[in-house]
């Protein structure tokens, strides 16, 4: 390391406790304006050009709205019209009368596991947000005054997303890794789930109940009478008998279904197949969500233009807010990596003595905090321990790829759009959200590298 090294670290580290401060104290400011002028102040800091500041800025804010925004647009109007429909309050009712209180953060994470097998956290927590809210908005008029129903519900939604999103192809992170160690995918799933179900056991149910009776966090009232209005309310739309549980739930999960399909033929379909690029253009996750509403206005509200014309515009008014700040935090991100943070991390981590599974997890870990990307954070680490995979030496590759994986998970904070998609969907404060989101991702990892490291201890699966 050199002296630029440490003032870059020093630079990012300053910029995180700043916007923190702009937010918290005086003078409270919103969230994007913070991240805005952090933003800026990074880049003038280290010295990047003007021109290059402003292109950092705003091409960092587009690609993260291109990215997660549209998806979480259009999830916003898949979850108005099940919401309308009946099927959110159909589906929170059949959970919540088939399961008692300590039993529901478990029926959560069961459909969050499976719902993030192959979508992004982003994409599943918004494809979720309108049965978390369905369910804890029923427990919360049936059990009141029991701390935060939509921590309780909520948390075991977001252990298990994450911990899917970072350890098991396909998903992008993964995925990026394995080709880069030249491992296999098969052996990397297989101990990915392996890894993720401990993990999301502890950062999900078990540590929602110890945090939920100690949070009184309710979302935005609009936010949630779009997402679970309630039905005796003299401003809920009128509606028809909901539609059946099966119909219901296939159009709830269409994007999924979709996503998981594009997911099976990139491991059971030859890379030059036809079938495998119709699977890839209907599974992305922009095509998938824009699919799902297309079908759930077809099936759910046909013969209404009207009615789902306006249903649709009031849908996206609740969320304009998350899009801002998650825009805001894709500047921060953006400015972070061309500013080359991640760089002085990586010549950090030559000075570190430690296990392979070891490393790759801090470099990744590093990465992913101080860039605010857990892409860039897996990208860094692969490519930086590639040349050691590749000697022939004595490390498991796919226990390393799915290390490097847990690490880009840790500590999802300020810099990472997840974190202000979970903090403004929930109406938490900075505070509330690190309880959440950043203990919930922190727990995944740790406990993913013990497992690991505990794996590694065993006879390899290839």
């Amino acid at each position: 390391m050199n002296s630029q090294d440490i003032a870059l670290l020093v630079t990012a580290l300053a910029s995180v406790l700043g916007l923190v401060a702009l937010i918290v104290l005086k003078p409270k400011l919103h969230p994007l304006l913070a991240l805005l002028i952090v933003s800026a102040a990074v880049g003038l800091a280290t010295g990047m050009p003007l021109d290059k500041l402003v292109h950092a800025i705003s091409g960092g804010a587009g690609k993260t709205l291109g990215a997660v925004g549209l998806v979480v647009a259009l999830g916003a109007m898949l979850g108005k019209i099940l919401a309308d429909s009946g099927v959110t309050d159909s589906v929170a009712n059949a959970i919540v009368s088939r399961a008692s209180r300590k039993a529901l953060p478990w029926a959560m994470t069961g459909v969050a596991f499976i719902i993030g097998i192959p979508m992004f956290f982003e994409v599943g927590l918004v494809v979720l947000l309108p049965l978390v809210f369905g369910v804890a908005r029923k427990l919360e008029a049936e059990q009141p005054g029991k701390g935060s129903a939509y921590v309780y519900v909520g948390v075991p939604v977001i252990a298990a997303l994450a911990a899917m999103h970072g350890m098991v192809p396909p998903h992008p992170g993964p995925l990026t890794a394995i080709a880069t160690l030249k491992t296999s995918v098969g052996a990397t799933m297989l101990y990915g789930f392996i890894c993720a179900i401990p993990a999301i056991v502890l950062a999900g149910p078990i540590y929602g109940a110890f945090i939920a009776p100690r949070m009184t966090v309710r979302p935005d009232d609009a936010l949630v009478a779009q997402y679970a209005p309630d039905a005796d309310s003299p401003d809920a739309a009128p509606r028809k008998s909901p539609p059946g549980i099966g119909l219901g739930l296939l159009t709830a999960l269409l994007p999924a279904v979709l996503m998981l399909l594009h997911a099976l033929g990139e491991v059971m379909l030859a890379k030059d197949s036809s079938l495998l690029h119709v699977a890839a253009f209907v599974g992305n996750p922009i095509v998938a969500m824009l699919l799902g509403v297309i079908f759930a206005v077809l099936v759910l509200r046909p013969g209404q233009p009207e009615a789902v014309r306006k249903a649709l515009s009031q849908s996206v008014k609740p969320v304009a807010n998350v899009l801002l700040i998650i825009a805001g935090g894709g500047a921060f991100q953006q400015v972070l990596t061309d500013a080359h943070v991640g760089d002085a991390i990586v010549h950090m981590s030559h000075q570190l003595a430690l296990s392979p599974l070891v490393l790759g997890w801090l470099i990744s870990m590093l990465l992913s905090v101080s860039t605010g990307s857990a892409t860039v954070g897996i990208v860094g680490a692969a490519g930086l321990l590639a040349p050691l995979a590749a000697s022939g030496a004595a490390v498991n590759q796919p226990l390393l790829a799915l290390s490097i994986g847990c690490g880009s998970l840790f500590f999802n904070y300020a810099n990472h759009a997840g974190f202000w998609l979970v903090k403004e969907s929930f109406g938490m404060s900075m505070g509330e959200a690190t309880k959440t989101i950043s203990v919930v991702q922190s727990i995944v990892a740790v406990v993913g590298l013990v497992m690991v490291l505990l794996l590694n201890l065993l006879p390899p699966l290839v």
